[in-house]
């Protein structure tokens, strides 16, 4: 996947692969592997590809993305049917909705709230509408188009699954996509993004990106599943959330007086880049100010002094992070970004800093809470305050170890694009090891306390602050005494439930496969029932059974292997992983808290 091509519909891929001739469906990998070694130039919407001295592949982008097979041009004798379109389709990010995840967003208003499903037959475009109207009081279901487009799309993840990262080229790519896109066409958004999300981690890590985590594609395979797993068999509020909503609706919010907390800058491997800049109110209600657009490192890094969307306010998403605003006419998501309608008006106003009121209050919730309320599906930031007692070295590079309230926790980089300085921070921030910090920082579920650390008080001016994906530390912001109480790897032994876990993680890139031949150690499953995990050993017996499972026909000759089998069984084990994980999670930040509300089961 090149950052330099514009997005691409997923429309549009999965038309150009699909009209590719079998001969040339084979030679599409190696057809994306060379097309990604070519130059690339861009001129305004238009994205030239050399293929060779005498052809160029052609991508028309107007607005930012291509959204059509026709704005894909290719000058070889075999056009349009050739492969390098197909290729150049494969190669680039997929197009989807500007992100809006609270750390992701667009600008936007109530007055353009963002694209809408197209009406596809059965679904009308509309993610709220049931078979039939029914008799009063009837419980609403999934449609027809709803059912078959669910289906679709998790036979096509249980292909990507049975075959792996490995073996999941672009055909296979193309066909999720194709789901994705019935999926959306059906009202079913939400199984459509996650679709989307699958396909765009398996790019990564067949590319070698250095912010693939075999962690995020595993969850992105989980949700995909779940929700396409569940949804036939749903009704009423249940149904609803399952094929969720494009559309963000604003709602009308009076008047507000914010304060600048800081700002993160947003770089997504669908290619959407910009920042978002974090506020909260007097009571601790916190809200998103937004500039993400197509685009890469260097919106990255730039928008930060672009002037935000809200009003007309010239103050920049850097300045907001340290000021305040007061907005009148306000409208806000239901992620709490703030509109930037005709009607909104805001000015500049006093800011705080984070030991002052009203921001102070946001670091005296405890941990455990903190925590407890992210795993229920609210806000996941954490509002902590350290001391830094060294580093730890893991695969992916050093993290900070920090003391909190008698937590040991890991705080690990929350970007690894070297054009956003997170990483060399950390790096500066090891060197304050026994300095006492508040932080903010974002949850990373799992059996340790673990987070990624997105701002800090400033090491030697607690009444100033650090954006570390903006902002850049020198060895002179660093206090002169430090020492280290005890550096080095945060101790305590691993719970069992990492025998189930890593047989669901070796599926990803291996596929069906490899688990085969790796998951038949009869003693991780009499381990785990020693240990009192009964479930985790039947759920991994059961894994191991599917993975194994080929059967004949009449002539001795292996039948292709149940897809869908292996697929709900790898489900079941990764949701009972993921369950088993957020309770672990809330124990290990000092759980007294009671466990985080738990997805269903498959």
């Amino acid at each position: 996947m090149s950052p330099d091509l514009p997005p691409v519909a997923p429309s549009v891929t999965a038309a150009l692969v699909a009209a590719l001739p079998p001969r040339l469906r084979k030679r599409l990998d190696a057809g994306v592997t060379k097309l990604l070694a070519r130059p690339v130039t861009r001129d305004g919407d238009t994205v030239r590809i050399a293929v060779d001295d005498g052809t160029d592949v052609v991508l028309h982008a107007p607005g930012g993305s291509v959204t059509g097979a026709d704005a894909i041009r290719c000058g070889c004798l075999l056009a349009p049917d050739c492969l390098h379109r197909a290729a150049a389709a494969s190669a680039a990010p997929v197009a989807g909705d500007t992100p809006d995840l609270g750390t992701a967003g667009e600008s936007g208003s109530a007055e353009d709230p963002g694209p809408a499903g197209e009406p596809g037959p059965g679904g009308d475009g509309d993610a709220t509408k049931g078979t039939a109207e029914g008799e009063p009081g009837e419980p609403e279901t999934a449609t027809p188009a709803q059912h078959a487009a669910a289906h679709a799309v998790f036979d096509a993840a249980a292909a990507v699954l049975e075959a792996g990262t490995d073996g999941a080229g672009a055909v296979l790519q193309a066909e999720l996509l194709h789901a994705a896109h019935t999926a959306r066409l059906a009202g079913l958004p939400r199984a459509s993004a996650a679709a989307v999300a699958v396909v765009t981690a398996v790019r990564a890590a067949r590319a070698a990106d250095p912010a693939y985590r075999l962690g995020d594609l595993a969850g992105a395979l989980t949700a995909v599943l779940d929700v396409a797993h569940r949804l036939p068999h749903a009704t009423g509020p249940e149904l609803s959330a399952l094929r969720g909503t494009v559309r963000q609706p604003y709602r009308p919010d009076g008047s507000l007086r914010l304060y600048g907390l800081f700002s993160e800058p947003v770089l997504t491997a669908t290619g959407y880049a910009g920042a978002v800049t974090w506020t909260a109110d007097a009571d601790g209600r916190l809200y998103t100010v937004s500039d993400v657009a197509p685009g890469g490192p260097a919106r990255a890094t730039g928008a930060a002094d672009r002037a935000v969307r809200v009003g007309d306010t010239t103050l920049t998403h850097r300045e907001l992070s340290r000021a305040g605003l007061a907005v009148s006419g306000a409208t806000v998501s239901p992620t709490g970004r703030l509109g930037a309608g005709a009607g909104v008006r805001a000015v500049r106003a006093a800011g705080a800093a984070w030991h002052d009121e009203p921001l102070d209050r946001l670091w005296a919730v405890p941990a455990a809470d903190q925590v407890t309320r992210a795993l229920e599906g609210g806000q996941d930031l954490l509002f902590l305050e350290v001391t830094l007692t060294g580093t730890v070295r893991e695969t992916a590079g050093d993290c900070l170890l920090a003391d909190c309230a008698g937590v040991s926790l890991r705080l690990a980089a929350a970007h690894d694009d070297p054009a956003l300085p997170y990483r060399e921070n950390l790096r500066l921030l090891a060197g304050a090891a026994g300095s006492r910090l508040r932080i903010v920082a974002r949850l990373t579920p799992g059996p340790h306390p673990r987070a990624l650390l997105l701002a800090v008080a400033h090491p030697t001016d607690p009444a100033a602050r650090v954006d570390l994906g903006l902002d850049r530390l020198q060895h002179a912001d660093l206090p002169r005494d430090t020492f280290v109480p005890g550096g080095g790897a945060a101790g305590g032994d691993e719970a069992p439930l990492h025998l189930l876990r890593r047989r669901v993680h070796q599926a990803v890139p291996g596929g069906r496969r490899v688990l085969a031949l790796a998951a038949g150690t009869p003693g991780d499953a009499a381990r785990l029932r020693r240990l009192g995990l009964a479930t985790a050993a039947d759920l991994l017996d059961d894994l191991r059974t599917a993975a194994v499972d080929r059967s004949r026909d009449v002539f001795g000759r292996l039948v292709p292997a149940d897809r869908g089998r292996f697929a709900r069984s790898w489900l079941a084990a990764a949701v009972y992983t993921e369950v088993v994980e957020q309770a672990l999670c809330v124990h290990a930040w000092g759980g007294a808290a009671r466990a985080a509300a738990a997805p269903a089961t498959a």
